[in-house]
C-alpha cells in the first residue's frame, strides 16, 4: 500500500521538474512583454524561481532522497499554452494580459502543489521541509498577487485598446475612478485574508 511519505515525495518530483520547467520559461515570457513593469515582475520571479529549485533540493536532502523530476504533465501543457498566447497575440494591446493570465495559471497550480506538499511535510513531522515549503508558497502568492495588481493597473484595459487619455476623459464625463483608485472591477473579490482574486 502506497503511504503519505510517497505521496510527498511524488508531489515533490513533480513540481521539482515544473520549477525547473519555468526557469527556461520565464526568460521567453519577459522578452514577450511590452510592458517593462511586467518584463521587471517577470525576471523578479525568475531569480525566485530559481531560489525555489536549491530550495526543493534541500527538501529532498531533508529526507535523505536524491533530487529527482518526474514530468510536471500540468506545468508543461500550462507552458505550452502560454507559447502558443505569446505567438497568437504578438503586436496586439493584448499581450500583456494573455501573458499575465498565461502566468498566473502556472503560478495557480504551483499554488496549490505547495499547499498540499507544506501540509503533508508537517504531517511527516518534517518541520524544517515544511519551513522551506512554507517559504516557496509564500513567494508563489506573492508572484501572482503582483500580476493581479499589473493586471488591474493598466494590462486589462490596454488588451480592450484604451490609452490612458481616453480613460482621463472618461473619468471627466462620469466622474468615475479606475479601480486603481479604489473601484473594484466586477467579476474581482477578496478572499478571507484580504487580497485580491481574480
Amino acid at each position: 500500500m502506497k503511504t503519505l511519505k510517497e505521496l510527498f515525495l511524488d508531489g515533490l518530483a513533480d513540481v521539482y521538474d515544473a520549477e525547473r520547467r519555468t526557469v527556461k520559461a520565464l526568460p521567453k515570457m519577459a522578452a514577450a512583454a511590452t510592458c517593462e513593469k511586467l518584463k521587471k515582475t517577470i525576471l523578479s520571479h525568475l531569480k525566485e524561481t530559481e531560489g525555489h529549485v536549491t530550495k526543493l533540493e534541500q527538501v529532498f536532502q531533508l529526507f535523505d532522497e536524491r533530487a529527482r523530476g518526474k514530468t510536471c504533465e500540468a506545468t508543461v501543457g500550462l507552458l505550452k499554452e502560454g507559447d502558443e498566447i505569446a505567438s497568437d497575440f504578438k503586436g496586439s494591446p493584448a499581450i500583456n494580459a494573455a501573458l499575465i493570465s498565461a502566468a498566473q495559471k502556472v503560478e495557480h497550480h504551483e499554488i496549490a502543489s505547495y499547499g498540499a506538499l507544506h501540509a503533508w511535510a508537517g504531517l511527516l513531522g518534517n518541520k524544517e521541509a515544511a519551513e522551506l515549503l512554507q517559504e516557496i508558497l509564500g513567494e508563489e502568492k506573492a508572484a501572482n498577487d503582483a500580476l493581479t495588481a499589473l493586471a488591474l493597473a493598466s494590462s486589462d484595459k490596454e488588451a480592450l485598446g484604451e490609452s490612458d487619455e481616453n480613460e482621463s476623459e472618461e473619468e471627466e464625463a462620469t466622474g468615475l475612478g479606475s479601480p486603481r483608485r479604489g473601484i473594484r472591477p466586477v467579476g474581482i473579490g477578496r478572499n478571507r485574508s484580504g487580497s485580491i482574486t481574480r
